[in-house]
């Protein structure tokens, strides 16, 4: 239940909780079958995302990362099928620690660059720097393989969209559309892989409520938030949960 609510906040409010859904899922459930588990909440979680930010999307960006993405999520599906529950549970765990040093990176350059150099963010419009055809490229091909692999594709994304420069709605948006799109993409080859089950789809429906509580909380809440104190939160729940899947 905690997970569930957790994944409705992540896709309304604080991104990062998501990781902390990834590795408790993992934790209660095998490993392969968490990965199935999980994926239709998300789906519902970033049709409210889509919702709330559907104007704001940067669509030629999307449609320069979804040929390496739709590489990377096949990357995935091949790791899949060839890996035990262990290996499986122990990536998953290594993912999410590496979402973690990914996220801090990540602030500490938003904070030298808001610092020194303003003014290379983006311009009010939301309109980003055009990122390299090479760069969209691993970019898209580590995000399709994590996203598939471990559902914690989203730091990857994070930082794709940060390098580039987005104002926050279009940040939000452009997220929010390429999430619910792959998520979506990923379905069938989750569901070749056994992965999504009747009995998944069972444990998906009776967690709905608590996805839809965690929504309200996150909507509710955004902008209440002591947004630094629950980041660190977030970021030592996280580790605390990848180390244990790593035993």
């Amino acid at each position: 239940m905690t997970a569930a609510v957790l994944v409705g906040i992540a896709k309304t409010a604080i991104g990062g909780v998501g990781a902390i859904s990834v590795a408790l899922f993992a934790a209660v459930l095998p490993a392969r079958e968490s990965s199935g588990a999980l994926l239709p909440l998300l789906i519902v979680g970033d049709l409210f995302a889509v919702h709330a930010y559907r104007r704001h999307v940067d669509w030629p960006a999307l449609l320069r990362l979804f040929p390496s993405v739709a590489a990377g999520v096949l990357a995935g599906v091949v790791f899949v099928a060839r890996v035990d529950d262990t290996v499986m549970r122990r990536t998953i765990g290594g993912l999410l620690l590496a979402v973690v040093c990914v996220h801090l990176w990540q602030r500490r350059r938003g904070a030298r660059s808001a610092a020194g150099a303003p003014a290379r963010a983006a311009d009010a419009t939301g309109k980003p720097r055009q990122a390299g055809r090479g760069i969209a490229f691993c970019y898209g091909l580590l995000a399709g393989f994590t996203t598939m692999v471990a559902n914690a594709g989203g730091a990857v994304m994070s930082l794709y969209l940060l390098a580039a420069g987005y104002a926050m709605l279009t940040f939000l948006g452009t997220a929010a559309w390429f999430f619910l799109i792959v998520n979506v993409f990923k379905v069938p080859f989750s569901a070749g892989l056994g992965l999504i089950t009747v009995d998944s789809l069972a444990l998906n429906a009776v967690l709905l409520p608590a996805l839809f509580l965690g929504v309200f909380l996150g909507r509710a809440g955004v902008k209440r938030l002591d947004q630094s104190r629950f980041e660190r939160l977030v970021l030592v729940f996280t580790v605390v949960s990848s180390l244990n899947l790593l035993r």
